[in-house]
């Protein structure tokens, strides 16, 4: 008499149509019922051997998860209009995981289907990235790192039984070389500086370290006239415009709309708790922030009712918020009228950092002034200038060579 086989258990038949099948149960589906995958060979032993895999995958937790079959394109689009959203994320963070996934991503790889996307499908695209849209590694390694993290959360989510990010080659990135401004340079730009409207803002840049966001989001209500300190509490972002004329302006980008609307807030906290911080100003710079409080108090009075108080200590001459892009591009004139190098907005903080070294600033004093909250930023912001080399070897000459007694 035969055994009755437990409800659940495999099976292998051979079919009318003369292959052997086998249905294995992996799970239960989203309605409750069992979730049972169906294999189909020509031979008796390659369908057992199929089934066993199955079973084995089933075991250790390799099988996809039933349902809705994604395409890249499908769930990247669910993954940035559903998941990766503000306030989950950071509103810049939102921004530049939409730019990869619109720009490269979906173009690039969009039509595969998820579970057969392949770490060398990946691969192609960074190197397309880089050698046929002429873009730097460092695009092409911040698309890998986007669309790691989607497929972590398909494979989280039973989608997928392994993230081909994971496995594929990333991007070379090398870390840029950057060359801090030195005293006499930092003391040019500084003089140059206060002879243009807001000039204090690079002095704060310069000698403080405040990255662009925290200057631009600073508020009288933060600065203490009487006590020297300013409170970094918040950063300003860079604004994201809709479309307000539903398409019909024929503008591609939606910040060249004439009915535009912003999408993202003015300003956010900052970044980490370390950010948040609470920062001595030397007095020659309280004395810059009193002279420009001065200058501002009489642009509102010209101004008169066309003034916005919004309490800002960088403004526009009617008292509104900055845009980032207009004050970089200030900093690139400013860097050509002083006659030194170009570098990035950044290089200002590095210079800060680098002469709170130059000063013997003890590190966890440095860690607080600038916002860091691990010591390894330390070693990446500050830089061992001509300076500081000649200090040491006139310490090594003094040692090795001093003169007899």
């Amino acid at each position: 008499m035969a055994t009755r086989r437990p409800n659940g258990a495999s099976s292998i038949y051979l079919g009318k149509d003369g292959d052997w099948h086998g249905r294995v149960t992996v799970g239960i589906k989203d309605d409750g019922s069992p979730d049972r995958r169906h294999v189909q060979r020509k031979t008796e032993a390659e369908v057992i051997a199929a089934v066993r895999k199955l079973e084995r995958d089933r075991d250790t937790g390799k099988v996809r998860k039933a349902g809705q079959r994604w395409t890249v394109e499908k769930w990247l689009t669910h993954w940035i209009e559903n998941i990766a959203v503000p306030p989950t994320i950071g509103h810049n963070t939102h921004a530049g995981y939409l730019t990869d996934v619109k720009v490269h991503l979906i173009p690039g790889i969009g039509k595969h289907r998820l579970e057969r996307l392949a770490p060398e499908h990946l691969e192609k695209l960074y190197l397309k990235i880089q050698v046929e849209k002429g873009r730097k590694p460092g695009t092409a390694h911040h698309v890998h790192r986007t669309i790691r993290l989607a497929l972590n959360v398909a494979l989280k989510r039973g989608y997928l039984t392994a993230n081909p990010a994971s496995l594929a080659k990333a991007p070379s990135l090398e870390e840029p070389e950057v060359e801090p401004y030195e005293v006499e340079e930092t003391r040019r730009l500084l003089k140059l500086a206060m002879e243009r409207r807001n000039g204090t803002r690079w002095a704060i840049a310069l000698a403080l370290g405040l990255r662009q966001g925290e200057a631009l989001g600073l508020k009288w209500s933060h600065v203490d006239l009487k006590t020297g300190t300013l409170r970094v509490r918040r950063s300003a972002l860079r604004p994201r415009y809709a479309h307000g004329c539903s398409g019909s302006c024929g503008k591609k980008r939606a910040g060249d709309c004439p009915n535009r609307k912003r999408v993202n807030p003015e300003t956010k906290e900052t970044k980490s708790r370390a950010g948040r911080r609470e920062v001595g100003v030397p007095a020659e710079l309280m004395k810059l922030l009193e002279d420009h409080r001065r200058q501002q108090d009489r642009e509102r009075r010209e101004a008169g009712d066309a003034w916005h108080d919004e309490d800002r200590v960088f403004a526009k001459p009617d008292g509104r918020a900055l845009v980032p892009s207009t004050d970089y591009h200030e900093w690139k004139r400013l860097l050509k009228a002083a006659g030194v190098r170009d570098g990035r907005l950044h290089d200002a903080r590095h210079t800060a950092a680098t002469a709170l070294l130059i000063l013997g600033v003890p590190e966890r004093t440095v860690m607080s002034i600038m916002g860091w909250s691990t010591t390894a930023m330390a070693a990446r912001y500050q830089h061992v200038v001509d300076s500081i080399r000649r200090a040491v070897a006139e310490q090594v000459d003094g040692l090795l060579w001093r003169p007899d007694e």
